[in-house]
């Protein structure tokens, strides 16, 4: 039987009994089952069209034709590892390295970002993570999100970026009390987990004095918001200003529109450092002639489709239109973003910024029955995310707010005649 003539309840049952159950699923009351994408478009078993919001690792459209295209084309003709000579990697990390900075010039390959939940070094530097394990080790050191929305320094500070970098500094000094060296400084450019933040400027330049000084280096995550998402530069750490640049950049998901493929970009002094070790650094499928093929056919579509400045003029529309939405319901207490990078922050109450919490996971459910994909984060889990593929529209933001203001609207009455919120399987 043809996966795609299966019926949905029989794929469930079949995952149900062949994959853990901590591999979880999207609305798992009611999984959508998909079976084909296209654009910013998925489509259902039964062909039902759905408006993606949410899946920015089909960075240029899902099954974009020249994607594909280049993935087939060069699978037919050679796929090995990065041990033997071959032009696709080394095009395609001179392409790379023309977005960059003029520091960032040395590229390792690999097939996929190492994630925060798969090896138990990055567990223990990530707190979404260990703090629901065994809690954060002596040697990690927390510094406060720069969110000026509910975080320590908010909207009215006279210079949050300075006050925010200065929590980085405190950490580095009583680091430094306990006989303590610094590492590095691992930091999302723009932390999407933690609830679509956008750091003050001047934060990371900062930041990177502080960090520096106590010998240690600054690591750019570009793995959300990468490769245009921003509009306004090519990768979300340029918005801190070009007195900013990163030790090590991390990139991944959008980098092949899908297919694994992720890269390290870093200085000649750290690459120099690390082969003074005297430890090769291979990786079977990183770099391999199929992966340059697509990585460079992503770079190809962004410049011809100019989706970064796309992304810029649809994510401004986006944000005008829920600003909208911010004036007319209570619930929406900030709207944040650049580009297609977005956070709807909602709220119980205006005076405590309280995560409206279920109300949230209730849009979120009503919007998939409306057939939009839409999902929340955020250390309250309130915080509507818009990450969509960058073909996204404009006709699209219309719809989508049009149908986010129908569920506010309906949601408020019904909070005002206390009835309580139900969220439909």
């Amino acid at each position: 039987m043809a996966a795609d003539s299966r019926a949905k309840a029989a794929t469930l049952a079949l995952r149900q009994r062949l994959l853990s159950s901590s591999c979880r699923l999207f609305f798992p009351e009611d999984p959508v089952k998909i079976v084909r994408g296209r654009g910013q478009y998925l489509y259902d078993e039964r062909g039902v069209e759905y408006i993606d919001c949410i899946n920015n690792v089909a960075h240029v459209g899902h099954c974009h034709p020249l994607v594909v295209q280049a993935a087939h084309e060069q699978n037919q003709v050679l796929n090995t590892n990065s041990r033997y000579l071959h032009d696709n990697i080394v095009d395609y990390a001179q392409r790379l390295s023309e977005t960059l900075p003029e520091p960032l010039s040395v590229f390792y390959f690999l097939n996929s970002g190492a994630y925060h939940g798969h090896l138990s070094s990055l567990i223990d530097i990530s707190p979404y993570k260990f703090r629901d394990l065994d809690g954060q080790k002596e040697w990690v050191h927390v510094a406060p999100l720069p969110d000026t929305y509910r975080g320590p320094y908010q909207e009215d500070h006279p210079n949050p970026a300075e006050a925010y970098a200065n929590e980085v500094k405190h950490l580095v000094s009583s680091a430094q009390e306990k006989g303590r060296k610094i590492a590095a400084f691992f930091a999302e450019s723009l932390p999407s987990v933690g609830g679509q933040i956008i750091p003050p400027a001047g934060y990371f330049s900062r930041v990177a004095e502080h960090i520096h000084r106590a010998g240690g280096l600054v690591v750019a995550d570009e793995i959300q918001v990468g490769f245009g998402r921003v509009g306004k530069h090519f990768w979300a750490f340029q918005m801190q200003g070009e007195d900013f640049v990163p030790d090590i950049v991390t990139m991944g998901k959008s980098i092949g529109n899908g297919h694994p493929v992720a890269c390290v970009a870093t200085t000649q002094a750290v690459s120099r450092a690390f082969e003074a070790t005297g430890v090769e650094y291979f990786n079977t499928f990183g770099g391999n002639p199929v992966s340059c093929a697509v990585g460079l056919a992503v770079l190809d579509v962004l410049e011809k489709e100019q989706l970064q400045a796309h992304a810029a003029s649809v994510g401004n529309f986006l944000m005008e239109l829920l600003s909208q939405q911010k004036a007319k319901h209570p619930i929406v207490g900030d709207v944040r973003g650049t580009g297609l990078f977005i956070g709807v922050d909602l709220i119980k109450d205006e005076a405590m910024r309280t995560p409206a919490t279920q109300e949230t996971e209730y849009v979120v459910s009503r919007l998939k029955d409306k057939h939009i994909l839409l999902s929340a984060d955020g250390p309250g889990r309130n915080v509507l995310k818009f990450k969509p593929p960058m073909c996204f529209s404009l006709d699209n933001a219309q719809y989508v707010v049009a149908v986010l203001d129908d569920i506010l609207t309906d949601m408020e009455e019904k909070l005002r005649s206390c009835e309580t919120l139900r969220i439909q399987p």
